[in-house]
């Protein structure tokens, strides 16, 4: 489990803003890029990071 300290003073590497626990993983709040935890420590580094899925596009037609 990550400390509650340790989430207040961590932030998104891409856009430097909050982050927040969301099950198994950090997600910045504003971009939506989404970091592992292993081994009960957060992973933040950019390339590990998911990125957040768009909706799908609607065709016009």
């Amino acid at each position: 489990m990550i400390d509650k300290e340790l989430l207040d003073i961590l932030a998104c590497p891409v856009c430097k803003t909050e982050i927040r626990l969301e099950q198994e993983k950090i997600v910045c709040a504003k971009c939506g890029r989404r970091y592992p935890i292993r081994d009960d420590i957060p992973v933040m580094l950019v390339e590990e990071a998911e990125l957040k899925e768009e909706a799908p596009k609607e065709e016009a037609g």
